[in-house]
């Protein structure tokens, strides 16, 4: 299935426009995880949480939560991929407080950063094979053969990434699981998604994770990364939507 959502959650400006104005900020998480299913985390890429809040996190959300996990920064963009034991088993330690709510960990790379598959390989193979890793490169010497072959031998999945409307990454499958983001539409008001990029990108999905279309199948996660204003919210909804009305099984959103 589908499961859609949004870059994060604490959002100033989304007070009055999906948090009820009077909604204390320590109760926002648990509105929009009664009304969407999944979340990525942005913050722990700045600075990674202390495994309780991880445990906190976990405690105020449902059952059938998934949260997404953006990887520290310290390995992508201090250490560049280097001696990643110790950086991926501090990550593992503190968002394994998650339990089963932990969903793919995303690894954003820095777009000064050329291709090394080898230390690619290396990072993932640090990860157990229960622990679902998306990557997203964002140097273009990354798009080669060699890099598609490390993704799928450790069943990674290559991050789509869309700007503007438009696919900024190549769209290979290379995992049993899709990862999309989305960063910048071009309907107005700014940055919001126009209803046929979206349709677009339920297209490509269906195309790429034919098993998405049915209950139980491929898992897809697309996350709204464009938040300013609310447009996350608005276009998570629509896209969910839009699925639904093709028959395609999706998580909730309003």
């Amino acid at each position: 299935m589908i499961l859609v959502g949004t870059s994060g959650w604490q959002y100033r400006d989304w007070r009055g426009r999906f948090y009820p104005t009077g909604l204390p900020q320590r109760r926002w998480l648990e509105h929009y995880a009664e009304r969407f299913g999944t979340v990525e985390v942005n913050n722990a890429f700045y600075r990674l949480p202390e495994r309780d809040v991880f445990a906190g996190w976990r405690s105020r959300t449902p059952d059938d939560f998934c949260v997404g996990v953006k990887m520290s920064r310290y390995l992508t963009h201090i250490k560049r991929l280097r001696e990643p034991a110790e950086p991926v088993a501090r990550f593992l330690d503190r968002a394994g407080a998650l339990g089963d709510r932990l969903g793919p960990v995303l690894l954003q790379l820095p777009p000064n950063l050329p291709a090394n598959p080898a230390a690619l390989a290396e990072v993932l193979s640090r990860f157990p094979a229960e622990v679902r890793v998306t990557v997203e490169p964002r140097h273009a010497s990354w798009w080669t053969a060699q890099t598609r072959q490390v993704l799928e031998r450790h069943n990674a999945a290559l991050c789509w990434a869309d700007r503007c409307g438009r696919p900024v990454t190549p769209l290979w499958r290379t995992a049993d699981f899709g990862y999309l983001r989305l960063h910048e539409g071009r309907a107005k008001p700014w940055p919001r998604y126009g209803r046929t990029a979206l349709r677009s990108w339920l297209d490509r999905i269906g195309t790429a994770f034919p098993g998405s279309a049915s209950p139980g199948g491929e898992p897809v996660f697309v996350f709204f990364n464009n938040d300013p204003g609310g447009a996350a919210i608005t276009d998570a909804s629509t896209f969910a939507a839009t699925a639904r009305r093709r028959g395609v099984p999706v998580s909730r959103a309003p």
